[in-house]
């Protein structure tokens, strides 16, 4: 009998990406000889290449939100002769169960989502009680029906180059030294409402700075304003690596750092699943949703009254108590732990 050859249709977040890994372990545990494809669009292929479990990588060419109904259909029909023996559909969309049906992939599995009958041929239930966290809706949908969740998550553990990232410090006219390094991640793609402010993130810097650390500011292109800001209230002390990096390099660099400190954003999964000491700082989403795959990170979360909003943006309109869930876990609290000492 042939091996098992499953196709994963993985999220578009990096952080959903790098908890999607818990289930390709899983597999791997139940069916060492399975093969996993991941079909994902292309920025997250990096995050797949680190990831021992996964055979191939496969880039969706389609436009974030984009519906491209019949693009999708014909892409399918590429992957019919690949001999999938099921389709695992991680997202909730009606356009992600297109691909699969129309590579005529037997058993398609996934929660029911958009109104995906027929698409879905192995629709499983969501209770989202017994399943609370991601990763667990995650790891779930790799299960047998009768199968009960395991007792302890795989954890994420990405793999990564020490070269590739020396390379990429060459390349930013920087060089590894002995020092500590401290790698501040500010940046959070859904909003300001998870993002520690900038001049919290500051202070950190400076203090450790002064203690002979070294601190590398991780972010995207859309962060550089606000790793510019930090890095001006260091005196430009610090390696600003906002939009110079490839999300690859970002892995292997962040793979250097001692800890990390992280809004609730793909770069904390990343540092998580790197192994390194995390702190992570969370305002309008929920820890227990989505936690850092992680069993010593640290967790900085007020729980307020209004927590979790799940909002971009604060929805108070009482300027004193805006970004409250942020702006009472204070930079001295977070000075203090083990981590940064």
């Amino acid at each position: 009998m042939s091996a098992e050859k499953i196709l994963i249709l993985g999220p578009a977040w990096v952080g959903d990406m790098v908890l999607a890994q818990s289930l390709f372990k899983t597999l791997k545990t139940n069916h060492p000889d399975c093969v996993i494809d991941v079909a994902a669009p292309a920025w997250t292929l990096p995050l797949l290449e680190r990831m021992p479990e996964v055979s191939g990588k496969i880039a969706l060419p389609f436009k974030h939100k984009q519906l491209a109904f019949f693009e999708r259909i014909k892409f399918g029909k590429t992957l019919k002769s690949q001999g999938y023996t099921q389709a695992i559909i991680l997202t909730n969309s009606f356009k992600s169960a297109l691909l699969p049906w129309a590579a005529g992939i037997k058993q398609r599995t996934s929660y029911l989502g958009e109104m995906r009958f027929g698409l879905i041929n192995d629709i499983r239930p969501l209770d989202r009680t017994k399943l609370v966290k991601t990763v667990e809706r995650f790891v779930n949908l790799g299960l047998k029906k009768e199968q009960n969740s395991p007792i302890t998550t795989p954890i994420p553990k990405l793999t990564s180059n020490k070269e590739n990232a020396l390379l990429a410090l060459e390349k930013l006219g920087s060089i590894q030294s002995n020092s500590k390094i401290l790698g501040l991640c500010p940046g959070a793609e859904y909003g300001e409402a998870k993002r520690w402010p900038a001049e919290y993130y500051a202070e950190i810097a400076n203090a450790v700075l002064d203690k002979g650390w070294q601190v590398w500011l991780f972010g995207s292109e859309k962060d550089i304003p606000v790793t510019t800001t930090i890095n001006q209230q260091t005196q430009n002390r610090c390696l600003d690596l906002g939009g110079k990096t490839s999300l690859g390099e970002a892995i292997d660099l962040m793979s250097l750092c001692d800890t990390v400190i992280s809004n609730d954003s793909g770069l904390m999964h990343v540092a998580a699943a790197l192994d390194k000491k995390l702190i992570a700082i969370y305002g309008s989403s929920d820890p227990k949703h989505t936690p850092p795959m992680h069993p010593d990170a640290v967790i900085e979360y007020l729980c307020l009254e209004c927590s979790p909003c799940f909002k971009r943006e604060c929805p108070l309109k009482n300027e004193a108590a805006k970004l409250g869930c942020l702006k009472q876990i204070k930079p001295q609290t977070v000075l203090a732990k083990p981590a940064l000492q």
